[in-house]
């Protein structure tokens, strides 16, 4: 079976992903307590490949490796940096060549690259990072939307996926929902399949 490439991300209820460019870690609108955080460690300890985009990564891998050995910090977040550490990961960059903890760097005819990679995978692949997830959306090989939404209208910041570029229009996406939950101070969980 192949794999699912699946975009997973914390938005605002106007759907916008930073407040501000570069809100490494999440801004204070987003209300991620340890019940919330510990859903976050089940559902990416289940993934068999994580896929992120190079300011996703170097945000992560500036934080959760250290996190995963530091007693200071609550056992939830030592386990999501266990996680995210020890988890098989594809970085698409054409700046880097290489990085450390499990991961393969993808630079040139990504979207080809990681179209093999989905016909090759069993099981959901998560996908970090707007241009990524955009990337994959126009050539029609996102599979899934994983939406946490914060109770938070931001006006403006990142949306969740890019424009398209001057001169392209892309046309409507049907989703189907496939998954929705509550959890604490109000976020809410929508998952969706995208119809192809």
């Amino acid at each position: 079976m192949a794999g699912r490439f699946v975009y997973w991300m914390n938005v605002s209820l106007d759907l916008q992903i930073e407040a501000a460019p570069g809100e490494d870690g999440g801004g204070d609108w987003m209300r991620i307590d340890e019940p919330l955080h510990r859903e976050f460690n089940r559902r990416a300890a289940d993934l068999a490949l994580m896929v992120q985009g190079r300011r996703v990564f170097e945000i992560m891998e500036s934080y959760w490796p250290a996190a995963r050995d530091n007693r200071s910090l609550p056992e939830f977040m030592q386990e999501y940096g266990a996680i995210w550490t020890d988890k098989p990961k594809i970085l698409v960059s054409r700046t880097r060549t290489e990085a450390p903890f499990h991961t393969r760097v993808i630079g040139e005819d990504a979207v080809h690259r990681l179209a093999e990679v989905r016909a090759e995978t069993d099981g959901a692949i998560g996908v970090g990072g707007a241009t990524l997830a955009t990337a994959l959306l126009d050539a029609g090989l996102l599979d899934e939307l994983l939406l946490f939404t914060h109770p938070a209208i931001l006006g403006s910041g990142r949306p969740l996926f890019d424009e398209p570029r001057p001169g392209e229009t892309r046309d409507p996406v049907i989703l189907d929902l496939l998954e929705q939950a509550a959890y604490d101070q109000g976020v809410t969980l929508h998952r969706y399949a995208i119809r192809h």
